[in-house]
């Protein structure tokens, strides 16, 4: 037995919010560990139940975005720390308990994510053409239980959302498939199924106004260079009032936002002027039609299959209040896409906030509670959630960072009132976990197996002039990690 006396933290969830919770818990303990009487040494054992790491950054964000690739070298970079100790193909609640958890680690910080979307919840919805964002981003991302083929032969779609999956969504059905494959790590099935893609006309439609979007400025400059795809807006859309814009100003993000969106309705205005053409000047052959101010009410079917979407129109108060106006217009389209946000997953054995949609933690400091709220609701000792698992699916990568912030620091002030200087596991031996788990026949895939299955995807990708190709198979994943 190798028992040793650093300070032992579990964390669930090996995506953006789990590494970088550990990178900033590392930095934080030789900070102020002995300030704190923890000395300044820890171990941070990573479980992911998928056999790669990095969750939203590989499988929830769509191949094209550019930023990605910096992100995921940024993520690599903590991984190969020999403090952090990464165990992909673990999960939990299946391969290991929380009691056992409880037993060798000092705190367990639960960083989950999200997989499931919130339902439409609209007449029609059950339809057979109506799709969540959470599956069709699986499908193009190549998550390893994903779907591999997806239906795209309709003409006609709708994507419903006015947030930064909804834009992916659109401007992944809008894609062209030889661009796509030459600028990123789509695997062969992705790549097959965009260049079958039949769409030719899709809709947008987003339920408040041009300045209540959420698109992120990056998002809005993608959508802008899609290689024959022409951008079509309603004028009525930008007629903002000066309360609103006065509104829009006070806050830069939106201010930044809101100019790019009339930066997007000067092109339209060119491609239409131009003769219907893309950013280029070339001929379209596709149309995106942007669509603010419209909710959605239903979607029409015919045979069980969806036919159209009705959609009311609304108005936009300045602070952001929708009316609706009893104005109504229906659209023909054979597919409908609904971005409309995520349900973060649960844990076993953790209860979970279903109004707020993450687990339930104290006023949001990341501390887990009994019960969702209440006054029966009492902090758990040792069990932390941070990221969406704590807040729920909103804000981007960098709430992330500020999110982990907050939650070493309850952790670090927490374990300095802890026993011993916060080590209050009872099995201490770094080992322990693995006999366990071998025990039980799951083999891990560390760091080193997953630089495995990245020289892999390189060398693929190096064979067709790409930096990288994913691979999609599980078990070929375990098979190239374990070689």
């Amino acid at each position: 037995m190798s028992e040793t006396n650093e300070l032992r933290i579990a964390v669930i969830g090996a995506g953006p919010a789990g590494v970088y919770s550990s990178d900033i818990f590392l930095r934080q303990l030789g900070k102020l560990g002995e300030e704190l009487g923890l000395g300044t040494k820890a171990r941070i054992d990573l479980f992911e139940k998928l056999p790669v790491p990095f969750g939203l950054v590989r499988y929830g964000v769509a191949p094209d975005h550019p930023s990605i690739k910096f992100i995921a070298s940024a993520l690599e970079k903590t991984l190969d720390n020999p403090d952090i100790h990464l165990y992909c193909d673990v999960e939990f609640g299946k391969d290991v308990t929380l009691d056992e958890l409880l037993e060798r680690y000092d705190a367990v910080l639960f960083a989950t994510g999200a997989v499931e979307d919130k339902p439409l919840g609209l007449p029609g919805s059950d339809l057979d053409g109506v799709y969540g964002a959470a599956k069709f981003v699986e499908w193009y991302d190549g998550y390893p239980t994903g779907a591999r083929e997806w239906p795209l032969d309709a003409e006609e779609v709708a994507v419903i959302g006015g947030g930064n999956v909804a834009m992916d969504v659109a401007r992944e059905l809008m894609r062209n498939a030889d661009d796509l494959k030459a600028k990123t790590d789509i695997p062969d099935n992705v790549y097959e199924g965009i260049k079958a893609n039949k769409a030719k006309t899709l809709h947008l439609f987003i339920r408040r106004g041009v300045a209540q979007a959420k698109f992120s400025v990056q998002e809005l400059r993608e959508m802008e260079k899609l290689p024959g795809v022409q951008l079509i807006i309603n004028e009525d859309d930008f007629d903002l009032d000066d309360d609103t814009i006065e509104e829009a100003g006070k806050d830069k993000l939106t201010r930044q936002m809101v100019e790019e969106l009339f930066a997007i309705r000067e092109m339209a205005e060119d491609m239409e002027d131009d003769g219907d053409t893309d950013f280029e000047g070339n001929p379209a052959d596709r149309k995106y039609y942007i669509h603010f101010n419209s909710a959605p009410v239903e979607v029409l079917g015919e045979d069980g299959k969806v036919v159209g979407i009705r959609v009311e129109k609304t108005e936009t108060s300045a602070d952001g209040k929708m009316s609706r106006t009893g104005e109504f217009e229906e659209y023909p389209v054979q597919a409908v896409y609904h971005a409309i946000g995520y349900k973060p997953a649960s844990a076993p054995g953790i209860a979970y906030d279903d109004r707020r949609a993450h687990l339930a933690n104290a006023n949001g400091d990341g501390r887990i509670t009994t019960e969702a709220s209440g006054e029966g609701a009492q902090v758990r000792e040792r069990l932390y959630a941070t990221g969406w698992a704590k807040r729920g699916p909103v804000g981007l990568i960098g709430s992330t960072k500020s999110d982990a912030l907050l939650i070493v620091t309850n952790m670090l002030e927490d374990l300095s009132k802890a026993a011993e200087g916060g080590r209050v596991a009872v099995d201490r031996d770094p080992e322990s976990i693995d006999r366990l788990l071998a025990s039980r026949g799951v083999k891990p895939i560390d760091f080193a197996g997953w630089k495995k299955v990245d020289a892999f995807e390189r060398a693929e990708g190096a064979k067709e002039g790409r930096e990288h190709k994913k691979v999609i198979d599980p078990e070929q994943m375990r098979a190239l990690a374990h070689a």
